[in-house]
């Protein structure tokens, strides 16, 4: 059974008005001399045309960008987060407009272009709320109590690199920059050309909101022409997206030294123990697999099913993701919207083949739907998956999961674990601790219980980001404010100098010294 359609409302549904187009591509840094065409995966029709950078475009943003950095970071944090603390009121008032802008230029389904549109909103909120007192100056344990006083200062690193991806381009480079700026940088940012209008649309907001022009600048144009340019130069690169990507990135700004943080691939399990609710799961499992087509680092690819509940939740699975709504409409009634590339599609169609081909067995989907739009692609579960296949251990970024059958908990955890990738996992128990403990032993930066990945990811408070090959470093929480920092220690000696003072032998100073570690301990100065 094919996955039923949501009727389309008609072709001007799918346009933007050229005034808005024109005005976003006059934000690209950019002399004009060649141009893109961005066409909607809806229809294949031109969306907008862009201007496209050179390597000289490139060079002159960054002088722009230091020159303004160096104001910017002059004035007070308090006065950085004004723009930032305007915005999610801004958002508000125009969301309509910037979820048509997401829905079209990637294809989506509204309700996926509404997890962006909160994403920006509440994550630039959270570190304008918080940048002054992550940034403030700290005292710190001295060497000597009272004699040794300690301030520890942060400091912006200066011009910020930051490759943002095309599969959610608004979360995904507003909700890093916003905190790059809050600290003190200005930022060149390069977006995806196919996905370059919604971070267009949020520059020219925040401008609006007080924002200094030349401080965030965005290039765009292919990596093999304005990339190296675009690294030689960067105090700090930000990068989302592919491992095969991040590794080339970290070779190249390796012999300058320069920092980074890398969010990248990932093959995500989700484990649905035996006592798990089978209908809240199986309706979980569909956000967890299914959002934005299987276009998103952190859905759900493999999955692990508890001998127990298997004959039960399997076909429960099923049966609501052949029942899934596919649609190009700008309202919230489709479940799931298109692909965004034809290279991602043609990339789903091949793995979904091959295993097919190989043995394995289409318990939904498994095929694409041109009557719907050309990038369209039915969501799949498959069965019966073995190690040879390619959709097995590689990162297929498409609506397809692998579902499979297991015995106990450690086979799960060792399962879970094969992989050359950590970036997210699922766990689906109604024991929420002996969740808590199973999710403690796999090895993925982001574990969520009875959700598949919104539930940690949005929590902004703490860390995300992932382990062995899906990356380093982390967005969110202090760490993804503070590594836009450079800090610096700053440490005072008073009343007494670091040797023997007046006639003390330095024998008796050591003695001295050694007893102090001693006291220090018992009084618990140390």
């Amino acid at each position: 059974m094919a996955s039923p359609t949501v009727p389309a409302k008609g072709a001007a549904e799918h346009t933007l008005p050229e005034s808005l187009t024109e005005r976003l591509a006059s934000h690209v840094a950019s002399d004009g001399a060649e141009t893109a065409t961005i066409p909607s995966p809806f229809t294949g029709e031109p969306l907008a045309t862009v201007p496209l950078s050179g390597p000289d475009d490139v060079r002159k943003a960054y002088e722009r960008a230091r020159e303004a950095q160096r104001a910017w970071a002059a004035l007070p944090v308090s006065e950085r987060v004004k723009p930032f603390l305007r915005l999610s009121d801004a958002l508000v008032d125009r969301r309509e407009e910037i979820l048509d802008v997401i829905q079209l230029e990637t294809g989506k389904a509204r309700r996926h272009a509404m997890e962006e549109f909160l994403d920006v909103a509440l994550c630039s909120l959270y570190y304008a709320r918080r940048a002054s007192k992550l940034l403030k100056p700290r005292r710190r344990q001295g060497m000597m109590p009272a004699l040794t006083r300690v301030q520890e200062l942060r400091h912006p690193k200066g011009v910020v690199a930051l490759i943002a991806p095309w599969n959610y381009p608004f979360a995904l480079g507003a909700s890093d920059i916003a905190p790059a700026l809050m600290a003190g940088n200005a930022v060149i940012h390069k977006p995806d050309t196919q996905t370059c209008l919604s971070s267009l649309w949020i520059l020219d907001l925040l401008i609006s909101l007080g924002l200094p022009k030349d401080l965030w600048q965005i290039v765009v144009g292919d990596p093999a022409e304005i990339g190296d340019p675009l690294l030689d130069e960067a105090d700090y690169v930000s990068f989302t997206g592919s491992t095969r990507g991040g590794k080339a990135i970290a070779e190249r700004v390796a012999p300058r030294l320069v920092a980074y943080s890398l969010e990248l691939g990932g093959k995500n399990p989700m484990i649905v123990m035996a006592d798990a609710d089978v209908e809240r799961t199986a309706r979980g499992a569909v956000r967890a697999c299914f959002t934005n087509a299987g276009q998103l680092c952190i859905s759900i690819e493999r999955m692990y099913v508890h001998e127990d509940v298997y004959d039960r939740f399997v076909p429960r699975f099923a049966e609501l993701v052949k029942g899934m709504r596919l649609g190009t409409g700008l309202d919230f009634d489709a479940e799931m919207g298109s692909l965004t590339h034809k290279r991602q599609l043609d990339a789903v169609t091949r793995h979904v083949d091959q295993a097919v081909e190989e043995g394995a067995t289409v318990l939904a989907g498994g095929k694409a739907r041109p009557d719907v739009g050309p990038l369209f692609y039915e969501p799949t579960i498959l069965a019966d998956v073995t190690g040879e296949m390619d959709l097995c251990a590689n990162e297929t970024f498409g609506p397809v999961v692998a579902v499979y059958k297991y015995r106990d908990e450690d086979e799960v955890v060792a399962r879970a674990n094969d992989t050359a990738y950590g970036l997210n996992a699922s766990v689906w128990t109604k024991n929420a601790a002996r969740g808590r403990r199973l999710a403690a032993r796999i090895q993925a930066g982001t574990v969520n219980i009875n959700d598949g990945y919104g539930a940690a990811y949005a929590s902004y408070d703490s860390p995300m980001g992932g382990m062995k090959q899906s990356g380093v470093g982390r967005r969110h929480g202090s760490e993804g404010l503070l590594k836009f920092t450079e800090v610096q220690t700053v440490a005072s000696q008073h009343l007494m100098d670091l040797e023997p003072p007046g006639k003390i032998s330095y024998d008796a100073f050591a003695g001295y010294m050694a007893t102090g570690i001693k006291l220090m301990k018992k009084l618990r100065i140390k």
